[in-house]
């Protein structure tokens, strides 16, 4: 095993700290000892380090299991500019692409291999496989393996055949979120040799989380942010929203600006760009907003809509405070919240017959046979497809989702793609090329001249930028590219900016999809307790709301936070948190045998002035956890 003085010799020479946060090191020791280890860190806690380096530390390749193809790309790049050799593999790559990725991987010295879930069972990965020196397997999200995690997905199943045949070879996994029966889970679907948990307290000392009963959200919204100053994000439902509220805010005089998915690539990176640089304060946002990014001084994060799983509204919130100083995470209820909650989880859950109608539609909108596009990928418009169809959107992308559960296709986030290039024939062969073909020598030249490594792997290029070095158009230089790939002399994959759609099996009749009833009636079950643990959060007023985060996920804390809005409630009654916790249990024992009157009840308490009981009964009345019945006696809420 690698002395400890050599992975901070690593972590130095390419990240440039000198010293692990919290827990780092001890997961990656655990690593080079050899041992499966689940690493459970909360969001911004480094867990891409805690692979890296012992792969890093060790010869051979890390292969790295991830769902997002944006957060791939993210740490790919990341790895290159340190000089790291990395690549990956996603859907929507060609097949060409995938094949010198995987060659690199076996020949090339590559240190990593990011790869989608779904790709594992490919023909063309699996012959490569076996050939590479594989040093240790990630597990990025590893709560997607779950079937009890919020964001379970069947490819991921497919990371048991890695054990198989290479059992040898360590497991790490990591996740932000996970409750106590998904880290079981997780540990079991990977076949971990032996139960190894390393888990940094989920507990964020320097939030407060706040939940404000509000029936006028905006107003609120705006005292909030005029209260609490500094960069911030706002989350809501759906992408209307999100643009209205920024522009409501905008002409309110705050600096805001909306992201969501349906942006082009461009839009995206600048409002993002505009937000981390604190050229705009506020960003209003969907769920879409947040992954991958690490900003140190978000002073608050807002929810005006209640989340689907309190898995989400952690990570999310989550991204308040980075910095370790303080921070509010507020959540802005009223009573309708709940009913469309309700609703939205219904319509998460599309009748069978429709999710089979959406699927001979795509069959119908791709023109494909029966039999035909097993590991096919195509640019999928989803609302040209429903607009086509005649379905409502949410009602298409519900029904993907089942088929994506289900094993049947797959659709990536939206991501751009920029133009790659590489060149498929020899140095001398080119040369020869350019000497017959004198219209297309400057653009080979500009190409070798602007692009490194084109002999070697495909390399993204910039058609414009060239056009304007040829003093040409772009369009013009695209044709022209175009001839060298007919040619052979090229591999040319054009930019996009679509999601993509891969169909993991080959197409079927829509009466032949099978959804297991049982599967399904499961998943809805679960889906229903995770929104019934968000409404218990977001409605109870009685239990410190950093004690009910964290009992969630498992940790017992024994303290209250003292800043949430419960716990300030609690603060003004002046009793301390021993001799309040005392009488409460005291009245819970005493009303769960019989329901009393109040003088009756206090006449039973022990070790206590009346005037501290009375406030404790009137706080517990007033949160709902003391109910007076019919006969006017006090009895204790189950």
């Amino acid at each position: 095993m690698q002395s400890k003085s050599y992975i901070h010799q690593i972590l130095l020479q390419y990240w440039g700290y000198s010293n692990f946060r919290e827990l780092q090191e001890e997961i990656i020791l655990s690593v080079l000892e050899g041992k499966d280890t689940l690493a459970l860190l909360p969001t911004g806690g480094g867990k891409s380090i805690c692979f890296q380096v012992p792969a890093m530390a060790k010869d051979g390749i890390c292969i790295v299991i991830s769902p997002l193809i944006a957060l791939i790309k993210d740490q790919v790049e990341n790895l290159k500019k340190k000089g790291i050799k990395a690549t990956s593999i996603y859907s929507g790559m060609s097949k060409r692409e995938i094949d010198v990725a995987l060659d690199n991987c076996v020949y090339g010295g590559y240190k990593f291999l990011y790869i989608s879930p779904e790709r594992i069972n490919t023909e063309i990965f699996a012959a490569r496989f076996e050939k590479m020196n594989v040093n240790l397997f990630a597990v990025d999200e590893s709560h997607c393996i779950s079937q009890w995690g919020y964001d379970f997905r069947p490819s991921y199943l497919n990371i048991s055949r890695l054990r198989e045949m290479k059992p040898e070879i360590p497991f790490i996994a990591l996740t932000a979120t996970a409750t106590a029966d998904v880290v079981k889970d997780i540990q079991f679907q990977l076949g971990f040799k032996k139960e190894n948990v390393l888990q940094k307290s989920f507990e964020r000392k320097n939030i407060a989380y706040v939940v404000i009963q509000e029936e006028d959200k905006l107003k609120r919204l705006l005292k909030i942010l005029t209260k609490i100053e500094g960069s911030s994000v706002v989350y809501v439902g759906t992408r209307k929203k999100a643009q209205n509220i920024a522009d409501f805010l905008v002409q309110k005089g705050f600096s805001a600006d909306y992201y969501h998915a349906g942006l082009t690539n461009n839009e995206r990176s600048l409002k993002q760009s505009n937000w981390i640089n604190n050229i705009t304060r506020i960003i209003v946002s969907t769920n879409a907003f947040g992954m991958g990014i690490d900003k140190p001084n978000v002073r608050s994060v807002i929810h005006l809509d209640l989340p689907n799983s309190l898995e989400a509204y952690f990570q999310e919130a989550g991204r308040a405070g980075r910095d370790e100083k303080k921070a509010y995470a507020v959540l802005l209820v009223e009573k309708t919240d709940r009913i469309e909650l309700e609703k939205q989880i219904i319509s998460n859950f599309p009748e069978i017959d429709t999710i089979k109608q959406v699927y001979q539609a795509l069959a119908n909108f791709y023109q494909l046979p029966i039999g035909s596009a097993q590991n096919e990928t195509f640019f999928f418009d989803i609302s040209l497809f429903s607009k086509q169809f005649n379905f409502q959107v949410f009602t298409v992308f519900n029904c993907l989702k089942f088929l994506e559960k289900e094993g049947y296709l797959i659709v990536s986030e939206s991501v751009f793609s920029p133009s790659r290039i590489k060149i498929e024939v020899s140095n001398v062969e080119l040369y020869d090329i350019q000497l017959r073909n004198p219209s297309l020598d400057l653009l080979i030249k500009i190409l070798l001249r602007s692009y490194g490594g084109l002999f070697d792997d495909f390399v993204k290029i910039d058609e414009f930028d060239i056009a304007r070095k040829l003093n040409n158009t772009k369009d013009n230089i695209e044709k022209q590219l175009d001839y060298l790939a007919n040619s052979n002399v090229i591999s040319y994959v054009k930019q996009s900016n679509l999601p993509q759609l891969t169909y993991l099996q080959a197409r079927v009749e829509a009466k032949s999809i099978y959804i297991s009833k049982q599967h399904y009636s499961e998943r809805k079950s679960v889906a229903v307790q995770k929104m019934e643990s968000v409404i218990y959060y977001a409605f109870s007023k009685h239990k410190c709301r950093s004690q009910l985060l964290l009992s969630y996920f498992g940790e017992k804390n024994e303290f209250r936070c003292g800043v949430c809005d419960v716990c300030l409630e609690r603060n003004k009654l002046e009793l301390s948190d021993i001799e309040f916790t005392n009488i409460s249990d005291q009245i819970k024992k005493i009303l769960n045998q019989t329901p009393l009157n109040m003088s009756g009840l206090i006449s039973k308490i022990e070790i206590s002035r009346e005037d501290k009981i009375i406030k404790v009964i009137q706080w517990l009345t007033e949160n709902g956890k003391l109910i007076i019945n019919k006969e006017n006696l006090l009895e204790w809420r189950k």
